[in-house]
Order: structure tokens, then C-alpha cells, then sequence
């Protein structure tokens, strides 16, 4: 159920107790205080859940909960064989990427025979060629026989470029693959790591959720760590209320833990989103004074001073009813005032009263 946040307005401590009303009372001039009241828990201003981020079981749990970690710490591992298998597959693909692209893989090394011969035949052409050149200078061969070694010639040449520029994409193939596979690996090796918990930040272990022998899934929570040595309120205020709530505002605090203390803090912090948990805005106040323990998760109730206004003229609350009706000594009808701050002892009066009017109890 949401806890909606009201507005309580006092002229002393939040929590006293009021007065039986008087018969009759004058209005009075008096200093109010204006409060927003709302509940929160005490929680440390920087905390984390750590959560799994593969399926499987739990293996191995290294902590308990109020252990001191540190960032990087291996907490706990979850056995998931399908990151190893992935991880080794990806290891042997590598090595089969690396193996292609060495001079002496059998598709490279055949084409570099077939090169090695065909720049033979083409050097062997190209000496033919000039032969018959020298030939048809001297009239001793047809022009036709000189032309038929030229082309020969350029058919060895085109074929030698051929199977050069075979052999430069085939490298170029078994290099992008080896640079495929070399990420494939990385990947599978990262995840594999997934299979080791570690602390993201250091703290102290406030919260395990999972034990040794839990199965657990990817986004789990295992275990919540957070920073003891600095706390704050965490505060939930109602839409309504949000508008009026300001940094540097005091607060007055109560925690389930210490009924009968009191906690001076001031709002250090309010966040621009609604916490569809809560149902509410969340705002975190620092303690002025910070309490000589280190719990978190205790219930709190707050009061935060959003406006003070000094000698107002003021009539006990119960003298006022609905539509801000209030009865004069001597008159039969009910006379309606406008008000301003409206506490839970006191009704701040803009206009209708004096202090010189007497008031009566509203007839039933």
C-alpha cells in the first residue's frame, strides 16, 4: 500500500500532543512552522546489488553478510559449463584461423607453387618472345610465328598475376576470419568470467539474498553491498508534496530505533524520476550530526520544514470545521474565514477574525 505523504504544520514539536480546546478563545499571534511528513528508511548513500550474470548454480559463496570486501573481490562462482564449452570452442577456432593464415597452410602453400611455376613459364615465354623478335629482325621467321610467342607470352604473365592476386584474397580471407575468430574468442573468454562474482566497489555486505547450492539466473540479486561510513534518509514524498520540497531544507527525523531521539538532517538530494516502487519521489537528506551507528534498512519518519512564518494570527484547529466554518460567542450563524497554514493545533487566520472575537465550539 502506498504511504502517502501529508502536510503537517506546527507551531511546537511535530509529535506533541494538543489541548483539550477551551470554551472560549481569542485568536492569538504566534511563530508556525510549516512541515511536509513523510516516512523513508536509512540506507547508505552509495550501495550496489550484485547480480549474476549467467545461469547456473552456485558453486562457491566466499562471504557472509557484515564482511568488509574490496573492489574485485571473487565472492562467489556459478557453475555454468556452457561459457566454458563456448569459451574452448572458441580457442580451437582461433587456432585453426592462425593455422590458415601461415605461409605454410596447404591453400596458401599450393598457391604459392602455382605462383612459384607459372612466374617460371612466364620468364621462359618472355625469353621465347624476345628470340623470335630477334628473328623477325633479321627475316628469319614469319611475323605471324614472332606474334603467336608474344601472345604466349602475355598469357603467362596474365595467368602468373592471376594466381598472385588468388593468393593476396585468400589472405586477406584467412585474415578477417583470424580476426573474427580472435573476437569470438574474447567474447567466450569474457563471458566465461561471468562465471566469477566479484565486488563492483568496496563496502560492507548489508544484505546475501542467495546461499551456496541456489540456482540462480542471469539479473539475479545475490548479495547487496553498500558504504557504512556515510548514510542518509531516503525519504519517499507523495507527488503532491514533491513541488515543496527544496535542498538545504531542514528535516527532523525519528527512526524506529530510537523512539525517543530526535535526528537534525538536511535535504541534500532530490530525484527527478518517480519511484514506481514506492510510489512516490525519492529525497535523501545527510544527517547534520551523523547518529553514532551504522544500520541501515530502519524505518523513519521525517518532517521536513518547508516554511516559517513569525507572529501570525492563529485559533486552535478545533475550533474550525469543514469550509473553514467557526462560530462567534453571541451569533446563531457560523462565519467563514480564510486561512493560511493549517497545523494540526493551529489554523493560521488571513482575514474574517480579530484578536478582540471570541470563539465558541462549533455546534454539532
Amino acid at each position: 500500500m502506498m504511504k502517502k505523504s501529508i502536510i503537517i504544520l506546527q507551531v511546537i514539536f511535530i509529535w506533541a500532543c494538543s489541548s483539550e480546546p477551551n470554551m472560549e478563545v481569542s485568536p492569538t499571534r504566534r511563530d508556525i512552522t510549516e512541515y511536509v511528513f513523510a516516512t523513508g528508511t536509512v540506507q547508505p548513500d552509495q550501495h550496489y546489488n550484485l547480480v549474476a550474470q549467467v545461469d547456473g548454480y552456485l558453486i562457491k559463496v566466499n562471504f557472509k553478510e557484515n564482511d568488509i570486501v574490496k573492489t574485485a573481490q571473487l565472492l562467489a562462482i556459478i557453475d555454468n559449463q556452457g561459457n566454458l564449452i563456448n569459451t574452448e570452442n572458441a580457442n580451437q577456432q582461433l587456432h585453426i584461423a592462425n593455422q590458415n593464415l601461415s605461409p605454410n597452410a596447404p591453400a596458401l602453400k599450393q598457391l604459392a607453387t602455382n605462383i612459384d611455376f607459372a612466374e617460371k613459364k612466364y620468364q621462359q615465354d618472355l625469353k621465347q618472345q624476345e628470340r623470335y623478335k630477334t628473328l623477325l629482325e633479321s627475316n628469319s621467321i614469319a611475323r605471324i610465328e614472332y606474334e603467336n610467342a608474344e601472345l604466349t607470352s602475355q598469357n603467362s604473365l596474365s595467368n602468373l598475376n592471376a594466381l598472385k592476386e588468388q593468393y593476396r584474397n585468400l589472405k586477406l580471407q584467412a585474415q578477417q576470419q583470424m580476426l573474427v575468430q580472435k573476437n569470438n574468442f574474447q567474447l567466450s573468454n569474457s563471458s566465461k568470467t561471468y562465471n566469477q562474482v566479484r565486488a563492483l566497489g568496496s563496502g560492507k555486505v548489508l544484505k546475501r539474498y542467495k546461499q551456496m547450492g541456489d540456482f540462480v539466473r542471469k539479473g539475479d540479486i545475490i548479495a547487496r553491498i553498500g558504504n557504512l561510513e556515510y548514510i542518509v534518509a531516503q525519504i519517499n514524498v507523495d507527488e503532491s508534496n514533491i513541488a515543496k520540497i527544496k535542498v538545504g531544507q531542514i528535516v527532523l527525523i525519528r527512526l524506529n530505533t530510537h523512539p525517543n531521539d530526535t535526528f537534525e538532517a538536511k535535504v541534500a538530494e532530490i530525484f527527478p524520476t518517480f519511484d514506481d516502487t514506492s510510489q512516490s519521489f525519492i529525497v535523501n537528506a545527510e544527517f547534520i550530526k551523523v547518529p553514532d551507528f551504522n544500520i541501515v534498512g530502519t524505518q523513519l519518519e521525517a518532517n521536513i520544514e518547508i516554511a516559517q512564518r513569525q507572529n501570525v494570527l492563529v485559533i486552535p484547529r478545533e475550533y474550525m470545521g469543514f469550509g473553514n466554518k467557526i462560530q462567534l460567542k453571541g451569533k446563531k450563524e457560523s462565519k467563514a474565514i480564510k486561512t493560511g497554514i493549517i497545523s494540526s493545533e493551529y489554523v493560521e487566520v488571513l482575514t474574517g477574525l480579530s484578536e478582540k472575537d471570541i470563539l465558541v465550539p462549533l455546534k454539532p
